[in-house]
């Protein structure tokens, strides 16, 4: 019985082990072949900080503080999705056609919904913080 657990048990930190170096490999192929992604990362490198230091030095909650981070994270997350996407459709075929334009379009579009979101959560928290 011990050793079904244990055997078990190794079975699952394998594939935590696996799930993880793949998705540390994800988010190197974006960064190498993604410049959106790159610029949205740098985005994060300065907002994210910043959030930090709003919340140690001003009167910034911490609640408001993950609100922040948040929004900026919620980025890189649509981000991958999208690269992900863009990658499905050109593995699939690299000749134009209407629906991986719609697919490669709409997933833009969901990157800028993002990015609207973003600037509108650090607008209010800022608002209400500073105004």
């Amino acid at each position: 019985m011990g050793d079904v657990h244990r055997r078990s048990s190794a079975l699952r930190l394998g594939r935590l082990w696996h799930a993880a170096r793949y998705s540390l490999q994800g988010l190197h192929a974006a960064y190498r072949h993604e410049a959106a992604f790159r610029q949205e990362l740098i985005l994060g490198t300065l907002l994210i900080p910043l959030a930090v230091a709003l919340a140690v030095w001003s009167p910034l909650s911490w609640t408001q503080c993950a609100l922040l981070i948040g929004s900026v994270l919620l980025i890189l997350l649509v981000e991958l999705l999208n690269s992900a996407i863009e990658s499905v459709v050109d593995r699939i075929s690299g000749e134009p056609h209407a629906l991986s334009k719609r697919a490669k379009d709409t997933g833009s579009a969901a990157v800028l919904v993002t990015l609207v979101i973003c600037a509108v959560v650090w607008g209010l928290v800022l608002l209400d913080v500073f105004a």
